[in-house]
């Protein structure tokens, strides 16, 4: 940024200078659009001294070169040098060159280094209109540039630059243009850099030599603002300012080190006496006047400030920050004033005042013309300073003068005031035109003392709107006003200006000054006929306790006599009148039924200084409906406080300080809500909600402290008729604590909530728009409950057990002759009893009544005695569930309400090993047309289970019975039956007398061929210890046995090897395995497993597998294989094996398995897995779960089939595959199974060599 002289500054844009020379007409015709492309494009600008780089838009302004304005050595200024230049052509012509173009360019580029300016750049410019002139002598634009560049630019071939057609629109033109642009900007950039290096570096030698003699900072200002308006041009708003504020900083230092004795020389022309006090001028970007002052070295010290401050303020706008300008402002107005103490400037009296007001105002001035209202509004808090220092000046200028005397300015106030108005000089020509610039302000207001106290107010009503929109309280200079608005006859203003002096005395906690200013303000308001708002003020005097006991009763007589004169209602806040300090529920628990009584007591701390009848108290009441569960909604936990006794806190109402509690609100009373799903009441969602939003969200006045009542009246409270309230007639408060007892409305179910309390004097209603912490009390309707539930746990089955009735009345008053109907059943029959007792309690005792009950077929019918509502029936019944004890079931029941019964299941609980059995009940009760389904769970006390044991084609039954329960029994009488088979007799092998034992076992005989399938049932009676015989209860256990006989018997031989009696460990053995068919093949069985051949017998096919899971034997060769056996009896089939011993001692025989092979064609419930039909060794990986089975001849029945290799697989669809398929328990018998052989170890020769010495 730079002009061609220091006065230009003001009149264009600062801009980078740019000398051109050459053909001026081609430049002319170029200038625009290189004017206007020029700064299009950023450029990074790298600083030096690390400092971070930045975006930078050039612009430039171009003049014509003259070698005269070339700068001379020594000129250092950065505004008037030219940071590049220029040279136009656009020669084609050999002859044209060599003749005038060459000699002019050599004058230009030596006048260049005569001046040692090395920043130049050679611009040829290349055009078809050129070239059509001279056709004839034209050479190509090649040899012309690079005579150029043989004859200036040896070394420097950058510095000529070719722009080809630049005023045509095409894509080699917008190249060419492209290609100059950044050459000129990037050679202007590094000419810019360069030289204001240079110049920071010679600014900084000139800073150090402030300490010697002849040094000015006036001389030294002007260089280093030199610097900032760079900064400015280059738009390093931020850079610039940092300039002026080192300035600043450096002259303030300066002169606090001449306060402390240390001088300076050039101080002395600041403190010549002021003779001119205008104020600040900030609406010209460069005051061009008063810094000519600071360049000749003749301004004072506020016109240095003046100027300083003003291009600061220009500097923070540009920078948005125009909040910031107002508090260096007031800093600059005060430090200004106490500098010209420190210099001991000579300063007319009053002068300061007004150059501090005309500054004041020029200021806000400045800042409003930038700013919309609403931003205004919103940074009020800046400007209130301002304002509040331009009043307090303009007062000392009233005093100063004499317009704040009651006898009006003298002659020697009138010359002082013309003296102040001379050095105010001539209004400047930017304010001329405006009707409230601070020039006309201040000369307005020392005219008249009529117009002064004008000024004054309007200036006190703009403070005291500004403080109440920030929230400061200031009030001292409140009295001033007051005494000037009480003088002029205008209570209206004193008493706004007296309200917020009540406010700065209450929040500073000076009480007396409280009461004084409030008689004031009372005094205001009974002038201006404001009756609620003297009512209002007058209560507040009533129980003010710094007043005299006289004082008090003459305030409340005032509010006496008006509430009998009104013709209307008027409205009061009950903080004035009292307080509520207690509010208690009886009962305590603030929940009552419905219809129930519930009574609530006040407590009034009346501060009033005399008795005071009140025609009516009155509470108003928001119910709430409630409904609990509904929508799956359920309430939180309860509060956390009693919410029968509610203590209120009371603040003083004189005008006590606000405390931290009080001013932060009031505090959150949080609850918590769940959001339930209406189906399974599973939890959705849980939440927090505030219950008194209304309190903690509402607006608080900002300048009213929340804990005293101030003047403005609540807004008048409509009751609508029929609406809830607990109310009382004729009341007397005396002063002091009153107690109010109410009757609570307890009619509708719900949630009552106290949210306002009235009293009513007459035509004045005082009220209490919110009683917080908020209060409430529940009525409840609570419909009748049934429940049934075990006197002790667990129930047992098969046994009498007492279970409790317990009926909850709620609502429901049950009258003689009421009655429940239980649905009778087979599986848990209700016991007749000779006496049934039933208990009536609320929650005492009230009653004892014998019920009635009858018994028929289907429903058992309960007799109720009359129970009163919300009370509590309780009586007890004996039921019997009956223990399951077979697959039967009986035809279909129906329960009372129609449903089909279902037979209940048993399973198995998780904490109990006990089998648990629900039995249900139907009852029909005479409050509700729906049936009551309710369940009991009953626990069966044994476990049974049983096995088939076989001992070649012996068979015997074992039963095994359990007791999992807590309680001894006896058993006695154990028997077991068959159902379908009468010749087969069953052997009991047990003693006959009573025992505790809990295995049976039973020899199965049959005469003629064994039956296929046995239907078995065990049967016992069983009874508590030490009981009569009749309490004996009988039990049953039925299952099912099928294929109990046995086919097949295998038997085993280990022969020893040849020559040897015995076998031995590591030699072989020879295994001999005998099957034999030991019965016919039954249909069925023929049917399933067997093949006919055309000519042979029937025949089955068997799997047969070696294994040895402890390691005791080596199977060598062959472990497993197919046979064929016939299927009549006594078919014997051999298989010799080798075996080898691999320990010696008495070791078991290897375990052999005899499996079913099914063939593909057979029919097959379950498809196996493809794995499962293998050949050879490779069957000994099947049926692993064979493995585990144990001993053959004792193991339990199975009744379902188990494909071998299919596992627990689902049926699967495919092709047929043969399959193995294990034998059921019984049906094949192996008498080698316990068997063992005598193995000797191996021989073994051991040689011990013994050395003897």
């Amino acid at each position: 940024l730079t002009t061609h002289e220091s006065s230009d500054v003001t009149d264009e844009r600062l801009r980078p200078l740019l000398r051109s020379a050459g053909d001026q007409g081609l430049f002319t015709s170029l200038y625009t659009s290189l004017a206007q492309q020029l700064p299009r494009e950023p450029m990074e600008w790298r600083r030096t001294y690390g400092r971070a780089p930045k975006m930078i838009h050039l612009e430039a302004n171009f003049v014509q070169f003259k070698e005269e304005l070339l700068p001379k050595e020594g000129n250092k200024a950065l505004l008037t040098f030219p940071f590049l230049h220029i040279y136009w052509t656009d020669c084609c012509d050999t002859e044209a060159y060599k003749s005038t173009v060459k000699e002019d360019m050599t004058r230009w580029h030596n006048s260049l280094r005569a001046h040692s300016s090395a920043d130049w750049v050679i611009i040829v410019v290349e055009t078809n209109d050129t070239k059509k002139k001279n056709k004839t002598n034209i050479l190509p634009r090649s040899s012309i540039v690079d005579k150029i560049r043989s004859d200036f630019c040896n070394k420097q071939n950058d510095r000529c630059v070719v722009l080809s057609d630049p005023l045509k629109d095409s894509s080699r033109s917008q190249e060419s243009w492209n290609a100059l642009l950044l050459k000129l900007r990037t050679l202007l950039l590094m000419s810019f850099t360069k030289n204001l290096g240079r110049f920071e570096d010679d600014m900084r030698t000139l800073r150090e030599k402030r300490t010697q003699p002849g040094w000015s900072f006036c001389e030294y200002f002007m260089v280093q603002e030199e610097l900032a308006f760079v900064f400015e041009m280059l738009q390093q708003f931020e850079d610039a300012l940092v300039q002026y504020d080192e300035l600043d900083a450096l002259f303030t230092q300066y002169v606090l080190n001449f306060g402390a004795g240390d001088t300076a020389n050039w101080l002395g022309s600041f403190c010549a006496p002021v003779r001119s006090w205008s104020g600040l001028l900030l609406r010209r970007p460069i005051d061009m006047e008063k810094r000519d002052g600071i360049q000749r070295g003749e301004a004072s010290l506020l016109d240095l400030r003046s100027y300083l401050f003003s291009r600061q303020c220009t500097l923070l706008i540009f920078l948005l920050r125009p909040w910031e300008v107002t508090q260096r402002a007031l800093e600059l107005l005060h430090n200004c004033v106490q500098e010209l103490r420190l210099l001991e400037v000579s300063v007319l009296e009053g002068a300061l005042d007004c150059w501090v007001f005309l500054s004041c105002l020029e200021v806000l001035h400045r800042i409003e013309g930038c700013c919309d209202p609403a931003q205004l509004a919103a940074n009020c808090s800046h400007t209130v300073g301002l304002w509040a220092y331009a009043t307090d000046k303009l007062k000392s200028l009233g005093e100063l003068c004499g317009l704040v005397s009651e006898k009006g300015p003298t002659s020697e106030d009138l010359n002082r005031t013309v003296d102040l108005l001379a050095g105010l000089g001539d209004e400047r020509p930017e304010t001329v035109s405006s009707l409230q610039s601070p020039y006309k302000k201040l000369k307005e207001a020392l005219s008249s003392v009529e117009a002064f106290e004008r000024h004054y107010l309007v200036s006190g009503g703009v403070i005291q709107q500004e403080e109440h929109e920030a929230g400061i309280l200031v009030s001292k200079r409140n009295l001033k006003f007051i005494k000037i608005a009480g003088r002029k006859g205008d209570p209206e203003r004193a008493e706004a200006f007296l309200q917020e002096a009540v406010k700065s005395y209450t929040s500073e906690g000076w009480s007396l000054p409280v009461t004084h200013t409030r008689k004031q303000i009372a005094e205001c308001q009974k002038l201006l006929g404001r009756t609620e708002d003297y009512l209002q003020t007058s209560a507040l005097l009533a129980g003010d306790g710094n007043l005299t006991t006289e004082e008090r009763k003459h305030f409340c007589q005032e509010i006496l006599t008006f509430a009998g004169s009104l013709t209307h209602k008027v409205t009061l806040s009950m903080a004035v009148f009292s307080q509520l300090t207690r509010l208690q529920f009886r009962p305590a628990t603030a929940s009552v039924h419905s219809g129930a009584v519930l009574e609530a007591e006040l407590t009034l701390r009346c501060l009033m200084p005399v008795s005071v009848r009140i025609q009516q108290l009155a509470v108003s009441i928001h119910f709430d409906l409630e409904r609990a569960g509904t929508n799956g909604r359920s309430k939180g936990a309860s509060r956390a406080t009693n919410p029968g006794t509610v203590e209120f806190s009371q603040a003083d109402p004189s005008a006590g300080p606000a405390s931290s509690v009080a001013a932060a609100g009031p505090p959150l009373e949080l609850d918590e809500i769940q959001d339930r799903s209406p189906s399974d009441n599973s939890l959705n969602s849980t939440g927090v909600v505030c219950k008194n939003t209304h309190l903690v969200m509402r607006r608080h006045d900002t300048g009213s402290p929340p804990d005293t009542a101030n003047c403005v009246s609540p807004p008048a409270l409509t009751v609508k008729d029929g609406a809830q309230m607990l109310k009382v007639q004729d009341v007397t408060l005396e002063p002091g604590n009153n107690s109010i007892t109410f009757t609570a409305p307890s009619g509708q179910p719900g949630t009552y909530t106290l949210r306002q309390l009235y009293a009513t004097v007459g035509q004045v209603q005082f009220v209490l728009p919110h009683i917080y912490p908020s209060v409430q009390y529940e009525v409840y309707s609570q419909e009748p409950q049934l429940t049934v539930e075990p006197l002790s746990e667990p129930l047992l089955a098969g046994l009498p057990q007492t279970v409790k009735f317990t009926l909850l009345t709620g609502h429901y008053a049950v009258k003689k002759g009421d009655a429940l109907q239980l649905s009778n059943t087979d599986t848990m029959p209700i016991l007749p009893s000779a006496s049934c007792p039933a208990r009536i309690t609320s929650p005492a005792l009230v009653g004892e009544s014998a019920l009635s009950i009858q018994s028929s077929e289907k429903v058992t019918s309960i007799s109720l005695p009359a129970t009163p509502p919300y009370h509590t029936l309780e009586f007890h019944l004996e039921v019997l569930c009956i223990i399951p004890h077979g697959p039967d079931r009986p035809a279909n029941e129906r329960l009372t309400n129609g449903e089909v019964r279902h037979r209940p299941r048993s399973y198995s609980h998780p904490d109990t090993p006990m089998t648990a059995i629900d039995q249900r009940m139907s009852i029909d009760c005479p409050w509700s047309i729906y049936s009551t389904l309710l369940a009991l769970t009953f626990y069966i006390p044994f476990k049974t289970k049983h096995s088939v044991l076989s001992a070649g084609n012996r068979k015997y039954i074992q039963v095994c019975l359990q007791n999992v329960s807590d309680v001894n029994f006896t058993l006695a009488e154990m028997q077991l039956t068959e159902k379908q088979h009468e010749l087969l007799e069953l052997q009991s092998l047990n003693t006959k007398t009573q025992q505790h034992s809990l295995f049976c076992l039973w020899e199965v005989r049959w005469k003629d061929d064994p039956p296929s399938c046995l239907q078995c049932v065990f049967s016992a009676n069983f009874s508590p210890p030490k009981q009569d015989v009749s309490t004996f209860k009988p039990f049953h256990y039925q299952f099912q046995l099928e294929r109990v006989s046995t086919l097949y018997s295998v038997r085993a031989e280990i022969l020893p090897p040849a020559g040897e009696q015995h076998c031995r460990c590591g030699l072989l053995s020879g295994l001999e395995v005998c099957i034999t068919r030991l019965t016919e093949a039954t249909e069925g069985e023929a049917a399933e497993d067997s093949k006919t051949d055309a000519d042979g017998p029937k025949s089955t096919k068997l799997m047969y597998e070696v294994a040895d899971s402890s390691s005791n034997w080596a199977v060598c060769g062959r472990s497993s294989g197919m046979v064929s056996m016939p299927m009549a009896a006594d078919a014997a089939h051999k298989v010799r094996i080798e075996v080898m011993p691999l320990f010696a001692g008495h070791l078991p025989f290897p375990k052999i398995k005899v499996l079913k092979y099914l063939p593909h064609t057979a029919a097959v419930a379950i498809q196996p897995d493809p794995d499962s039909c293998v050949e050879n060794d490779s069957l000994s990986l099947l049926d692993k779960a064979l493995d585990d089975q144990g001993d053959t001849a004792s193991i339990r029945s199975r009744g379902s089939v188990h494909s071998v290799g299919s596992g627990d697989q689902q049926p699967q669809r495919g092709v047929a595959m043969p399959r193995l398929e294990p034998f059921d328990a019984g049906q094949v018998f192996n008498h080698s199974h316990t068997q063992q052989v005598l193995v000797l170890p191996a021989t073994d020769d051991h040689i011990m060599e013994v050395n003897a010495t």
